[in-house]
């Protein structure tokens, strides 16, 4: 390894051992770390010799990473899309509609253990076709009011709901990021996800881990047997701002549908990067205009925008920077490479590889820039060993999409979900999180590792 790309290793050590020891300044780890990276970026374009000769070069190429670099990879539409939905989440929660549906699934449920496990498998489901992040704003708000009723923390719902969440994003092409980046790179479409020449997607391999993974939450809140009695329902009065989180999530999927610019054919309708955050944002400013307008409630409007997490958004901006700053310096090509050359000329040992160093790394770093740039080392590495690559494909989307629940900042849903908790007056250990983020983890993983072996070997 060249020496910029060891400092910016140790750098990036240094930095998710300080977020994990010290979660109150995370920001300001990530911004500080971030800044770090950007001026080296500058003194390399500066001056390339002043630590010495080599020291920024890489191989083939130098290293380069200025503020217009750094801004470049911060990913505005997530985080347009976490400040319009947190703020028509506000309006939601105001208009009482998360108690009434707190209150309908408990008259459903027969005691907080299944409900728990609706709410997570709720989750779920609707994260298959809408973003993960969204998914845990809209439905976090649903968990603490239950929570709230039942007098119960809502550390161990939210988690498992986030979790939940972020398990289902690799079930069709646009649950996640890393689904759209394989299915561009494998020639997939959003069919292929649920059957793929003849065999079972990605889809029912998700399905799977999320029922065995429901089993574990089962499992874990099996002393949570108390039961309710339930005699009233809320009453809601405005339900306008119901119609805008519907309308924002229905416009989600809809648009899911249009590819965007790189993956659209010649004269096909495509969509710009920004597509969702402009949505969000838009169907926030609806409810604030008409706030202001028709219901003349300006203390609201100012709540609204008090209520958006700008925590979470700058640990988000910071940690996008950050994952650029290494990418660029060559530490993501030096981990995949390092992966590619361990199976030693074995299918199984290669496959095994992929899917649990994905996990691993993937608790760690994002898993964006890590899947696209193993998805375009598994083509050689399948070509070295005489197959198809679709089994390192889908096992590379298990292990790099269900990976980042090992950890609390290994997944944008995950820290959405803190970041809500946090706003809630509680504090979520790492260990906190850990404790159901690893049994769920292994159980979704090692039954899609599984089940991917049997079908695509």
């Amino acid at each position: 390894m060249s020496p910029i790309t060891i400092t910016a290793l140790v750098i990036f050590a240094i930095t998710y051992i300080l977020m994990l020891a010290f979660q109150k300044i995370r920001p300001y780890v990530t911004v500080g770390s971030a800044l770090i990276f950007v001026a080296l970026g500058i003194i390399a374009s500066a001056n390339p010799t002043l630590f010495g000769e080599g020291f920024f070069q890489l191989s083939g190429s130098a290293y380069t990473y200025g503020f217009a670099e750094a801004l470049g990879e911060i990913d505005w539409n997530v985080i347009m899309m976490i400040a319009g939905t947190m703020g028509t989440v506000y309006l939601f929660i105001e208009s009482k509609m998360p108690q009434l549906m707190s209150d309908i699934l408990i008259s459903k449920m027969p005691n907080i253990k299944w409900t728990v496990v609706a709410l997570s498998l709720f989750a779920g489901i609707v994260s298959a076709f809408v973003d993960n992040v969204a998914t845990v704003l809209m439905i976090a708000p649903v968990a603490l009011a239950f929570c709230e009723k039942v007098n119960i923390s809502p550390v161990s719902s939210i988690i498992c709901i986030a979790v939940s969440s972020n398990l289902q994003g690799a079930a069709t092409l646009v649950g996640d990021t890393t689904s759209i980046l394989l299915a561009k790179q494998a020639g997939l479409d959003f069919s292929d996800f649920f059957v793929d020449r003849g065999k079972p997607g990605m889809f029912w391999v998700v399905e799977a881990g999320a029922i065995v993974s429901a089993l574990i939450i089962l499992f874990m809140f099996r002393k949570e047997k108390t039961k309710f009695d339930f005699n009233s329902r809320t009453v809601v009065e405005d339900k306008f701002p119901t119609i805008l989180l519907v309308g924002t999530v229905l416009s989600l999927i809809a648009v899911s549908f249009i590819p965007y610019k790189d993956a659209a054919a010649p004269g096909q309708l495509w969509k710009p990067d920004i597509t969702n955050g402009i949505i969000c944002i838009a169907f926030f400013l609806v409810g604030i205009i008409r706030e202001l307008l028709i219901k003349k409630n300006k203390e609201i409007v100012k709540n609204a925008f008090k209520e958006i997490d700008y925590y979470t958004i700058v640990l988000l901006a910071g940690l996008f920077v950050v994952i650029g700053g290494i990418k660029s310096a060559g530490v993501i090509d030096v981990i995949g490479s390092a992966i590619a050359s361990l199976g030693a000329g074995s299918t199984f040992a290669v496959y095994t590889i992929i899917v649990w160093m994905s996990v691993l790394l993937s608790a760690f770093i994002d898993n964006i820039p890590y899947t696209a740039t193993m998805l375009s080392i598994v083509p050689v590495i399948a070509g070295d060993l005489g197959i198809e690559p679709t089994l390192l494909y889908y096992g590379l989307l298990c292990g790099a999409t269900l990976g980042g629940n090992l950890t609390p900042i290994g997944a944008s849903a995950n820290i959405a979900g803190i970041g809500i908790l946090r706003k809630e007056g509680y504090e979520v250990k790492s260990t906190t999180f850990m404790k159901f983020g690893v049994p769920f983890t292994l159980a979704a993983v090692t039954t899609g590792y599984i089940m991917l072996w049997f079908i695509w070997r």
